[in-house]
């Protein structure tokens, strides 16, 4: 395993659900990090006119460390589950830390796509059910199993749980 890229940007990515935790934990979670001088990327750092992936993989690519705000309706979120692929893959690459927080939702349903998340899954298999193409259900099929691949390998790593705290 390589060490973190040389080309370090942020001492920490934050992924989260915006409409879930953004004007709540998110915020105070990124302003708290960002007064002890720790570098965060949140998405309110992309630049007007930008191209949102290409610049969420490069913030993502360029951070020490990912701390995955899970929250009830984050694997309703496309975006939400490829940034958690490619932040886990950047783990396995290149020893990123990553740090799951389980905001208000339990890691058991994480890990095991029940609850909200299984809900959420019901709608990508909709999804792929209504795609047109071949290709295209092909594509979105690999993506469904990687995302919940993913969800459950970060369920598994130790985190903060909100319920534990006042």
């Amino acid at each position: 395993m390589s060490s973190p890229c040389s080309t370090t940007q942020y001492d920490v990515f934050i992924s989260f659900r915006g409409e879930d935790t953004r004007e709540t934990f998110t915020v105070h979670l990124f302003n708290a990090l960002e007064s002890k001088g720790i570098q965060t990327y949140m998405d309110c750092r992309l630049e007007r006119g930008e191209s949102v992936w290409p610049a969420l993989e490069k913030a993502i690519q360029s951070s020490l460390m990912s701390i995955v705000v899970f929250s009830e309706n984050y694997a309703n979120s496309k975006w939400c589950l490829e940034e958690l692929v490619k932040i886990l893959e950047w783990k396995e690459n290149h020893g990123q830390v990553v740090i799951p927080v389980f905001y208000r939702t339990d890691p058991t349903d994480i890990r095991n796509q029940t609850g909200s998340y299984e809900k959420a899954f019901a709608k990508h298999e909709r999804d792929l059910a209504d795609s047109k193409s071949k290709g295209e259900s092909e594509s979105m099929a690999h993506n469904i199993r990687k995302w919940r691949q993913s969800l459950k390998k970060s369920a598994n790593i130790s985190g903060w749980h909100s319920r534990l705290y006042p």
